[in-house]
């Protein structure tokens, strides 16, 4: 696979729906400049292009919404204004559910959806080799992952963002358990859990697969030059443990030393929801992706 991307690519509040808590940005925002775009033949795979005002081509990040990897869409939530006016295009992408299409396949949708914008984004105002990457909850998983998996191409992304997601599945119940608390959505090693549906397989039954998938696991065999990533996690989250983000940052530090990582806690936190959609998480954000992007 990394032969062919290198190839390719040259050139408010929580809804709870279907067992999963979705996070709903406030306000209405604006309409995409272009919607609905396939970048890949199943109904799932399209994006939405939201430019700026202002002469093109602009550097843009893909942000990749979260649903337990089985329910979500890219337009429910508003686009985040602060971005387009710093300058920066959105992408949001669709991708297959686990029910659709076990693991891998949501990550290969995030990856045809970078290659498609590699090879047609100047064409619709998008300067593509300045993309950095933007998930939330599951969507933080895929986020991270395509971004490792452009690092493997020798292709990395410009930077990552990554909000409140699962970065080691082997780990999450024990995580919770460390901080005292009862997953709201249920454990993960279960046949039923949205990371075993993902998989194919129960976590608790492969649970050394199942760190290999992740991030995490990635990271504990790769050693290549990383590019910047943001880290942000409610302390309060009542679906994934903030120790997960711990896990990421301390896994992403031990591949690289020398990389740049943005890390905090969100104090009062939960699984998103009013405290991130404020000022203290939004405003370094977007410094962050304009100096990466720049």
């Amino acid at each position: 696979m990394a032969g062919v991307i290198r190839r390719v690519v040259l050139g408010a509040g929580v809804l709870a729906a279907a067992g999963a808590a979705v996070y709903v940005w406030r306000g209405r925002g604006a309409p995409a400049t272009e919607a609905d775009i396939a970048y890949g033949t199943d109904p799932r795979q399209r994006l939405d292009i939201y430019l700026p005002e202002g002469e093109g081509p602009v550097p843009c990040v893909v942000e990749i919404h979260g649903g337990a990897f089985k329910i979500g869409d890219k337009a429910m939530m508003p686009v985040s204004q602060a971005l387009l006016d710093a300058g920066i295009a959105v992408v949001r992408i669709n991708y297959r559910y686990s029910s659709a299409a076990v693991w891998p396949a949501q990550g290969d949708d995030c990856l045809a959806a970078v290659v498609w914008l590699q090879r047609k984004g100047r064409s619709h105002g998008i300067d593509p080799s300045r993309l950095a990457l933007w998930g939330q909850s599951a969507g933080a998983f895929l986020a991270v992952s395509t971004a490792l998996t452009l690092v493997e191409a020798g292709l990395p992304p410009r930077g990552v963002v990554s909000f409140y997601g699962p970065m080691d599945f082997s780990t999450m119940d024990a995580d919770m358990a460390t901080l005292g608390r009862v997953p709201a959505m249920g454990a993960t090693d279960p046949a039923d859990s949205a990371e075993s549906l993902l998989l194919g397989y129960v976590v608790g039954d492969n649970r050394a697969a199942a760190r290999a998938a992740g991030p995490v696991g990635r990271l504990e065999v790769l050693r290549e030059p990383l590019p910047p990533i943001f880290i942000r996690h409610g302390d309060a989250d009542p679906l994934i443990a903030d120790l997960q983000a711990s896990r990421l940052r301390s896994a992403w530090l031990a591949a690289d030393p020398a990389a740049e990582v943005d890390f905090a806690l969100v104090p009062g936190a939960g699984h998103g929801g009013g405290g991130f959609d404020t000022d203290v998480v939004m405003a370094p954000m977007v410094a962050f992706l304009v100096r990466v992007l720049g």
